[in-house]
């Protein structure tokens, strides 16, 4: 059983809805409200909401014992405005979705229908809209939140639209899927004074003017391989915007980027010891760390369920990129169940995910869901 054209045109308007309506990471309440007010009539065997914040699961159960299979998708949007001019852009000045985490949704939202007509006849499959993937804190959240324990997957599953890909082919690999990321927030404070005595203050400059290419020589950045590394400052500020005072204070944001959760510990070793050697001189330096991504790995056998899933719904899969260097929150279940995502093409002229005239294709809404249902019925029948 699969959708129905009027599946389709529902589902394509449930998700210019979510586009029209986006909240950031953590902020996601009438997002989450919209998707159970949408999905209430597939009357699910077990909603949860509220997991890790906003997030919400749906659970169909199967008639008999087997395991439990996740599909997952993303409710959050980004901070940044939409020029895309549709009759459907955002409504919210200054945040949209430009990442595709509302065609994600419908998707999911597909699968929903399809799963109410027909429940699996063992184990259960669990639908989770989560929040806070932009941020990387979203994952985390729903793993650590009691209500989860009860629907823990064995299996979990997830896609992301690609632009640059052919608009509906698909790639997919077992082994790295995402690199690891985090934000590291540098501050060094120590003393301002007149400018015509820099010698009774205490200036960051010099420190800022070593630690900007002293960390990006750390990461370079090149092949991906294992012992990848890359390390991009993001942001640099120092002092006032005036000439006369000696600056007493200054931050340094870096992003640190790593194929393998390992490496990442490494870099963040390296690029600690380098501020740290800062702190001379009366100079203080502190650090902190944001926006922290583990590492998305693909679990063989997994992938292949997902793969064989692909082939049987005529699904193309294509050689390319893995992995990419973005990062992807859902790596977090990975080590907790097998784990797989792949990319789906959004089309080669698409512009790139996160830029202000970005659309998810609607297209992409059936065929995702076929290959979520496909690889339930293969594990749940």
């Amino acid at each position: 059983m699969m959708l129905t054209n009027a599946d389709v045109v529902d589902l394509t308007g449930f998700r210019r809805a979510l586009h029209r309506r986006p909240e950031v990471s953590g902020a996601e309440r009438e997002t989450a409200a919209a998707v159970v007010d949408f999905l209430a009539p597939t009357a699910p065997d077990l909603v949860l909401t509220g997991l890790g914040g906003h997030g919400v699961a749906l659970v169909f159960d199967g008639v008999a014992d087997g395991p439990t299979v996740m599909i997952r998708s993303e409710l959050d949007a980004l901070p940044i405005h939409e020029l895309t001019g549709l009759d459907y852009q955002s409504e919210t000045p200054g945040t949209a979705h430009l990442c595709g985490h509302d065609g994600h949704s419908a998707i999911l939202a597909g699968v929903a229908r399809v799963l109410a007509r027909r429940r699996p006849a063992r184990g259960r499959a669990v639908l989770l809209f989560q929040p806070a993937e932009e941020d990387g804190s979203g994952a985390a959240a729903v793993l650590a939140d009691p209500a989860f324990a009860a629907i823990a997957p064995d299996y979990a599953f997830a896609l992301h639209n690609l632009p640059g890909l052919p608009l509906g082919k698909v790639v997919l690999q077992p082994g790295p899927a995402n690199c690891a990321s985090r934000g590291m927030k540098i501050v060094l404070t120590g003393k301002t004074s007149h400018a015509a005595q820099p010698d009774a203050g205490i200036s960051p400059a010099l420190a800022v003017a070593r630690l900007i290419p002293g960390l990006m020589a750390l990461g370079p950045g090149g092949e991906l391989s294992d012992d990848f590394r890359l390390v991009t400052v993001t942001h640099a500020r120092m002092g006032e915007p005036a000439f006369g005072i000696t600056p007493g204070e200054a931050q340094v944001w870096a992003t640190l980027r790593t194929v393998r959760d390992d490496r990442m510990a490494a870099l963040v070793a390296g690029a600690e010891a380098l501020a740290r050697a800062e702190g001379q001189g009366g100079l203080k330096v502190s650090i902190s760390y944001h926006d922290i991504f583990a590492a998305c790995t693909n679990d063989p056998g997994a992938t292949a369920l997902m793969a064989a899933a692909l082939q049987a719904e005529g699904i193309a899969q294509i050689a390319g990129t893995m992995p990419l260097r973005a990062s992807e929150d859902f790596g977090r279940f990975g080590a907790g169940a097998k784990a797989a995502m792949f990319y789906l093409g959004a089309g080669e002229a698409s512009p790139a995910l996160h830029n202000p005239d970005y659309d998810f294709p609607d297209a992409l809404i059936p065929l995702g869901t076929r290959a979520f249902l496909r690889v339930i019925r293969d594990l749940l029948g």
